[in-house]
């Protein structure tokens, strides 16, 4: 499958690099932290590019979208979700985005009382429990009594851009609609959107998401060469060991003519493989 480059003037907010971008806004970022979680935040920062760095990339590839701080050294990951992974790969990368984290704070020193508070937040335009809520709020919790909370500092959020419940504000409501592509009348959506819309015609932007598109799309070709060439070895691999398990079940049997003939004849080969179950 080629990859295409979405035309820049196309992105909208559930596009990573947009999504990314507009979250740079800390005036934006901010208010959406304020009503995801329903309090205020006096202020936001972003954690210095060199340390980020080992947040971003990590063995897998795996990169934080938007990782931030906010005036009580709480930090958060807001992730766009876009697609539902077919498993529980979705679910279990909360965790795994939990330990880069938690990883990253204690290689600067930290000791395990002063990991941080984190807050993982997924955006999902799509119902990723199907309970039809719009936020799913998780917390480690004591089986046997659910009263109890472990307290260790950790919650993952789960927002559904295509929930039923009545279970959020009209304004976190506006925002997953603005996320569907539908555009209203309120002061937090009419400024995403503007932003966009500003940020769009800025020639810069458009020229480093079009280096940042072309990047993508040449490591993409290399990942699926790789994965080509690697897939073939393999074949060539498995083929190696029929055809040398085969020949050795004849000739253990003295079946010469048998092996010769299996050298140069593919369809006779098949059958001996089919015979002896290979």
């Amino acid at each position: 499958m080629s990859y295409q480059i979405k035309p820049w003037q196309d992105l909208t907010i559930c596009d990573d690099y947009m999504f990314k971008l507009i979250m740079r806004r800390k005036r934006i970022c901010k208010r959406m932290l304020e009503k995801i979680l329903q309090v205020p935040i006096r202020d936001i920062t972003y954690p210095e590019e060199e340390k980020n760095m080992k947040m971003q990339y990590d063995s897998k590839g795996i990169r934080l979208d938007v990782f931030v701080a906010d005036d009580e050294n709480t930090v958060y990951d807001i992730e766009m979700q876009v697609r539902k992974p077919e498993d529980d790969g979705l679910y279990r990368r909360t965790r795994y985005y939990q330990s880069m984290i938690d990883a990253d704070l204690l290689e600067r020193g930290a000791d395990y009382d002063e990991l941080n508070s984190s807050y993982v937040i997924f955006i999902c335009p799509f119902e990723p429990f199907d309970r039809g809520r719009h936020i799913y709020t998780f917390k480690n919790l004591c089986l046997e009594d659910k009263d109890l909370e472990l307290g260790d500092g950790a919650t993952k959020i789960f927002l559904n851009s295509v929930g039923t419940a009545d279970d959020v504000t009209p304004d976190v409501k506006c925002f997953l609609d603005y996320v569907n592509g539908v555009l209203s009348n309120d002061d937090f959506v009419q400024e995403i959107d503007q932003e966009i819309r500003a940020v769009k015609k800025l020639e810069n932007e458009r020229v480093r998401y079009m280096t940042y598109a072309m990047k993508m799309q040449e490591e993409r070709k290399e990942g699926i060469k790789e994965g080509i060439k690697q897939g073939r070895e393999q074949g060539q691999h498995l083929a190696n060991e029929r055809w040398g398990k085969l020949m050795s079940l004849l000739l253990k049997e003295k079946r010469y003519d048998d092996a010769a003939k299996a050298a140069e004849d593919a369809e006779f080969r098949e059958t001996l493989f089919k015979e002896y179950g290979i």
